[in-house]
């Protein structure tokens, strides 16, 4: 289960998690009512959602009075149903991505977080055995630094976006029910009133954007007030984060991954990810850290990424990057907090480079790529344009039957050669 959904815009390169999908055109038709209909539509629709949704929200616990007050005068918005309803045509490249996560003004606001909460942050670090570093770098991906909570613009009041959700119906009801339901006891708890839970569209919430079951689950009081409060206290989300780290088995002393450098020769298909070693095998077969580093430990177990191919670094990932993945299921937003808390360290940027001139493949050129590799056999999963380890592994296998780089990247060369029937 995802731990967050990050309160930013969409910046997500391809992979990244998109929370949540629903089919545009019901969503179309739900916004077009709400402005055909103006106001009274809109007040008719939420009282009748509010009515109908009762009944669970008691059976579930939740007292008449802290539902009455929650969901008072509730209308959808329609913000929120514009933002389920957009699907990007292009997705950024992973080299954009990761430029924003260590951006200047990135690291230098993360380095002045260290040093405003470097006490605070050493108890965490004590108390849950989970880098410091780490839990800024999240900080930073997850809201900059609490930057973004004072936008406006941006953030919304987390129980209308999920009884908008929850109305909705659809692919969107049950995520949006169950955390509208963990949402009404947060306010019941008394950690936080209605009007200051706030978060992102998608429900997230806070410094560190924790979706309410996780809350629930894993938010801590560091500071002592008796709350849980990761919108106003610093401290509280932080420590929270590290301790959500530390129960989906954060692995105290040791790092996320390395950056290597690969023999010449190397069979890509070692490179799927799913191949794990320890670090004394991978070096038999002639991996190395970069710029002659040494790894400080053999017995280690990784596994093998490479996000761009042969156009860019490689990786040796260790079971503290999965951890980092439980709080965003995508391989490029824990690279990025990787990274970032390298950076954060002390360290540099990475040594290999980007083919930055890769034009990025439109969603319907991804959907393309699955349809004419089912059509040669490759292929058997749906087509729909995202491209996950099915695809790439289908990518692989026509790669080096044609006797390429095998490297799963989905090009506009690849592209190409299959439209030419290559």
């Amino acid at each position: 289960m995802m731990a967050t959904g990050t309160i930013a815009a969409a910046r997500m390169p391809m992979g990244v998690r998109r929370p949540f999908a629903l089919a545009a055109a019901a969503l179309l038709a739900v916004g077009l009512m709400l402005c055909a209909g103006g106001a009274a539509f809109a007040d008719a629709a939420g009282a009748r959602f509010v009515q109908s949704f009762w009944p669970t929200a008691k059976k579930a616990g939740i007292s008449r009075s802290v539902y009455d007050r929650a969901l008072a005068n509730f209308t959808p918005d329609p913000d929120v149903l514009a933002k389920a309803s957009n699907q990007a045509e292009f997705v950024k490249p992973i080299w954009e991505y990761l430029d924003g996560a260590v951006s200047a003004k990135r690291l230098e606001n993360g380095r002045e977080a260290l040093a405003t909460y470097g006490r605070q942050l050493a108890q965490i670090e004590a108390a849950y055995g989970v880098d410091r570093y780490v839990v800024v770098a999240i900080w930073g991906m997850e809201s900059s630094y609490g930057q973004v909570l004072k936008n406006e613009k941006i953030v919304k009041n987390t129980i209308r976006s999920l009884a908008t959700l929850a109305y909705m119906g659809g692919s969107r009801a049950k995520y949006g029910r169950q955390q509208l339901i963990a949402a009404l006891k947060i306010l019941q708890k008394g950690d936080i009133t209605a009007r200051g839970m706030t978060g992102s569209w998608a429900g997230a919430m806070g410094h560190t954007q924790f979706i309410p079951t996780t809350y629930l689950a894993y938010a801590v009081d560091a500071d002592g007030d008796g709350r849980r409060d990761i919108w106003n206290s610093e401290v509280d989300a932080l420590a929270s984060t590290a301790n959500y780290l530390a129960k989906m088995g954060w692995r105290r002393g040791e790092t996320w991954g390395y950056e290597v450098e690969l023999p010449a020769g190397f069979d890509w298909r070692l490179a799927d990810g799913s191949k794990s070693a320890p670090l004394s095998q991978w070096r038999k077969i002639g991996i190395t850290r970069v710029a002659g580093r040494p790894f400080p430990q053999f017995d280690e177990t990784a596994r093998l990424y490479a996000p761009a191919g042969a156009g860019g670094p490689a990786f040796l990932l260790l079971p503290n990057f999965r951890v980092i993945k439980r709080y965003n299921n995508a391989d490029a937003y824990a690279l990025g907090v990787g990274h970032l808390s390298d950076r954060l360290r002390g360290g540099g940027a990475f040594v290999s480079g980007w083919s930055r001139d890769a034009r990025p493949l439109t969603s319907a050129e991804r959907a393309e790529i699955q349809e004419l590799l089912a059509r040669r056999g490759f292929y058997q999963g749906t087509v729909d344009g995202k491209i996950g380890e099915g695809t790439r592994t289908a990518i692989r296998t026509y790669q080096h039957r044609a006797g390429l780089v095998a490297d799963g990247y989905p090009s506009t060369e690849l592209l190409q050669r299959l439209r030419a029937g290559g």
